[in-house]
């Protein structure tokens, strides 16, 4: 079976500006991948690349196994693609917006599964309002379901929750995680990295153009060797481990570990100082602290 989407040896440039410098990344069907990155890093500008909207300088991209270039109308067809951008034509109902997407590929008797479109992303009632009459948080709904009218394997989501409310967040990811059980594979971008991790089985990492990460969730998370755990004591802290603390809060002080194996050394200088250990928590890595890491220098 060919990958959902495969991408070899990307580079494009703009100008002075290194947009993507040599990206390889393959994504299988049925995955829910994460693309991080800062702004600027080259994110946007690889989704373009996908869809077809920019050519890359050198490399190639596949969707389901089409050439996004040589193969443009099948690699089309493959894939949806929900823009960061609100666009759409303030002269049009959701209705009659959904229907001319439909026309774009070719989709002449599509209104059954429009409706069904409209009822799973709560825009039923809203069929025949004007698009300028919508809330932003509804235009978003009617561009997840432009990007799905035409019944694509893959779906790229490019911060589709940037500024709406919880309850829209809430009930598209309870919809696209419906799409990801039925087969979809989903690319998410988003500077929510909660969501990614909470989501996404496997992530890349894009740095000034670079993949500078791409690995299972799991893994990535555990390259974030450097670990913090919270103690209650019952006494002082031994003047050993002094260095190591880095606040205090909720009457616990908070330690700072290169790696959890040194939690031993911290509890044998407990011991010897006589000080005993009420509580203690160990304070997990997220991706938002190996991100960060990655973001400042660091390396997987």
């Amino acid at each position: 079976m060919a990958s959902a989407i495969e991408i070899k040896a990307v580079s494009k440039r703009y100008g002075a500006l290194q947009a993507l410098d040599d990206v390889s990344i393959t994504v299988e069907p049925g995955e829910f991948f994460a693309l991080l990155g800062p702004n600027g890093a080259g994110k946007t500008t690889l989704i373009s690349a996908m869809a077809g909207l920019s050519r890359p300088d050198s490399g190639s991209i596949r969707i389901m196994g089409h050439d996004v270039i040589r193969d443009f109308r099948a690699a089309r067809m493959s894939l949806g693609v929900v823009p960061q951008e609100l666009v759409f034509d303030p002269f049009l109902s959701v209705r009659e917006t959904l229907r001319f997407q439909s026309g774009y590929f070719g989709l002449t008797r599509n209104d059954d599964w429009i409706d069904e479109l409209l009822s799973k992303l709560g825009l039923a009632d809203k069929a025949n309002v004007n698009l300028r009459a919508l809330s932003g948080g509804m235009k978003r709904r009617v561009m997840v379901a432009q990007a799905l009218v035409h019944r694509p394997p893959v779906m790229v989501l490019d911060e589709p929750t940037a500024g709406v409310d919880v309850e829209l967040r809430q009930s598209l990811w309870s919809f696209v995680k419906e799409l990801n059980e039925a087969g979809h594979t989903i690319v998410l971008t988003t500077h929510y990295l909660e969501e990614a991790e909470a989501l996404c089985n496997r992530i890349a990492m894009l740095k000034r153009g670079k993949l500078v990460a791409l690995e299972s969730k799991d893994k990535l998370l555990q390259h974030g060797k450097e670990r913090e755990v919270a103690l209650k004591l019952g006494g002082p802290l031994p003047g050993s481990l002094l260095p190591r603390k880095v606040r205090e809060e909720d009457g616990r002080i908070v330690l700072k570990l290169a790696d959890i194996a040194q939690l031993e050394h911290v509890l044998a200088a407990l011991r010897e100082a006589g000080v005993a250990v009420r509580e203690l928590n160990v304070i997990e890595v997220d991706l938002e602290s190996v991100f960060v890491n990655m973001m400042h220098g660091g390396q997987v």
